[in-house]
């Protein structure tokens, strides 16, 4: 009997974008980002070319540690039948967190954690890759028990267990091919965060944020947090370009002590801020209560560096936001996402993923997009985040067009960089970082 094909290599790759230099993504913890990847590769001896993409993101500097994270998990992988892991996906991402020699490192929290994320789904692209199907559809197309399966319970039953889940899967199949047709016809809601980094000028924020509203967005995102006059002036100076209906974010990105976000968001309420992200830090449950309960109507999102589930349901039983902001890099991977989205789903609150970065984008609209088809139903009060930078390394990247993601329909995750882009960008020998050296 011919041996089943297994996974034979994961090539783990650091690869930095030199953005610090126009000041994208900059903001009040991150003043001069350099948006990076800690890029996964699954490859096996299956003959036909196929191979599973991912990446942990980062900011620059650390992207080494994060590099060297992820290659401590290939002994976990290399060898693996690659039938074994797409057809148990949920034991696979287990598997990976239940090492109790690893588990020191977290237990599922930090740079351990997103490496586990980050090879979770590599082999969810490479899962979907070979049924033919994107990510979003993949998932969509797998019935409610088949999901639960996905998602490892411990530590949530207090709320949220498997017939909870299930009772939430099967309550959203009605309907489905309708929003899945929907979906391909329309698209995504989505906002965008290109007007709003906090390097740019008043003028360059002014003219990016008439542009996202000619293009179609209905909300966009500043960031603030360095100087509150600074933060009241680029307040107002937006509110004027947009005018009175178009809703504008604010994300302070954990910049703040509880009283200093009260105080700070009070300072610029006249200019009327839709949410206010992260405005302490992620770990603070009861202070993101407390700013939630003083602020009305001034929501409160968080979710961009939450470490995992747990912290989620915490925020969620506590009452602390407004707007769950998952992230397709932070967490340990989709089957951990997918828990997320059934907790959000539980306490009714609306989820908003946290893109941008370098590939965030491509891989998060999947995640939305399944909630749509398969948990949460709707799209109401629910967009994804946008960010115009670097999608021009992808494979397949997003297309955003009248202020909403089009459904993707190549097989995979849409996290597959050119090769070419891996070259170039790749740190610190590329092309690119050795001319700068």
């Amino acid at each position: 009997m011919p041996r089943s094909p297994r996974i034979t290599a994961l090539d783990v790759l650091d690869v930095r974008f030199p953005t610090s230099d126009q000041m994208d993504g900059s903001d009040a913890m991150n003043p001069e980002p350099d948006y990076s990847a800690a890029y996964v590769r699954l490859r096996t001896d299956a003959g036909d070319g196929v191979e599973g993409h991912a990446l942990a993101f980062t900011t620059g500097r650390g992207n080494d540690v994060q590099v060297n994270a992820i290659s401590a998990l290939a002994p976990f992988v290399i060898g693996r039948p690659v039938a074994e892991i797409g057809d148990d996906l949920g034991g696979f991402a287990r598997s990976l967190v239940h090492d109790p020699q690893l588990r020191w490192l977290g237990p599922e929290k930090g740079v351990i954690h997103m490496a586990t994320g980050a090879v979770v789904n590599a082999a969810w692209d490479l899962a979907a890759k070979r049924a033919g199907k994107p990510v979003w559809r993949f998932l969509a197309d797998m019935s409610p028990a088949e999901l639960v399966a996905q998602v490892d319970f411990r530590w949530l039953s207090d709320a949220l267990t498997p017939g909870d889940a299930l009772d939430i899967l099967e309550r959203a199949r009605p309907g489905r091919d309708e929003r899945i047709a929907l979906l391909l016809e329309r698209g995504y809601p989505a906002y965008t965060t290109t007007p709003g980094w906090l390097g740019y000028s008043d003028e360059k924020l002014a003219r990016l944020a008439r542009q996202a509203v000619a293009d179609g967005f209905e909300q966009i995102k500043l960031k603030v947090g360095a100087s509150v006059e600074d933060d009241i002036r680029r307040m107002r100076a937006a509110r004027q370009a947009v005018g009175a209906g178009i809703r504008i974010a604010v994300d302070a990105n954990q910049r703040w002590d509880v009283q200093s976000a009260i105080d700070w968001m009070r300072r610029i309420a006249p200019w009327d801020p839709y949410w206010i992200e992260e405005p302490t830090s992620p770990d603070d449950i009861l202070g993101h209560a407390a700013v939630r309960r003083a602020l009305p109507p001034i929501k409160v999102a968080t979710g961009e560096h939450v470490a995992n589930r747990v912290v989620f349901k915490q925020l969620l039983q506590a009452g602390a936001v407004d707007i769950v902001q998952i992230d397709a890099a932070r967490v340990g991977g989709i089957n951990e996402n997918i828990a997320i989205l059934l907790l959000a789903a539980k306490f009714g609150v609306p989820v908003c993923p946290h893109a941008g970065g370098v590939g965030l984008c491509e891989m998060v609209q999947h995640l939305s997009m399944f909630d749509f088809v398969a948990v949460s139903a709707t799209m109401r009060d629910r967009v994804i985040e946008y960010v115009d930078h670097l999608h021009e390394h992808f494979v397949d990247p997003v297309r955003v067009v009248g202020g909403r993601y089009l459904a993707p329909t190549a097989p995979g995750l849409s996290a597959q960089m050119h090769p070419a882009s891996l070259k170039e960008y790749a740190y610190p020998d590329g092309p690119v970082w050795a001319a700068r050296a």
